[in-house]
């Protein structure tokens, strides 16, 4: 017997986007997972996650993963978002950690850093 261990590999952002189209390929949502509506629901989604923090001090904001109904809360919503957002690049054919990488490159060219004191 294996014992579990206490930081368990993340999972693969691949698997996870197989796993997101078996389930909408399992209850025929595929035609409705269009371009145009996965970027909706996407961004009512972000929108949810911009109301838990809508009206919090930032002191608060900062603090509202120590609430465990509201962390929860959050977490639903982020994963809501990273769902709709891994879908949409899924249909349209990016690769989501290489259009990453590829913004924070042109990022630090656009924006380098200062120099030492």
């Amino acid at each position: 017997m294996t014992t579990p261990s206490a930081h368990p590999e993340p999972p693969d952002l691949a698997a996870l986007q197989r796993r997101l189209a078996a389930f909408a390929a399992a209850r025929n949502w595929q035609p409705y997972h269009t371009p145009k509506n996965l970027v909706a629901a996407l961004s009512v989604e972000a929108s949810e996650l911009v109301e838990i923090f809508q009206w919090l001090t930032p002191e608060e904001s900062a603090r509202v993963m120590a609430d465990p109904d509201t962390a929860q809360r959050v977490r639903d919503e982020v994963a809501d978002v990273l769902a709709y957002l891994l879908q949409l690049c899924e249909v349209l054919g990016i690769d989501p950690l290489a259009a990453l990488a590829a913004k924070i490159d042109r990022n630090e060219e656009r924006f380098p850093a200062p120099e030492g004191p």
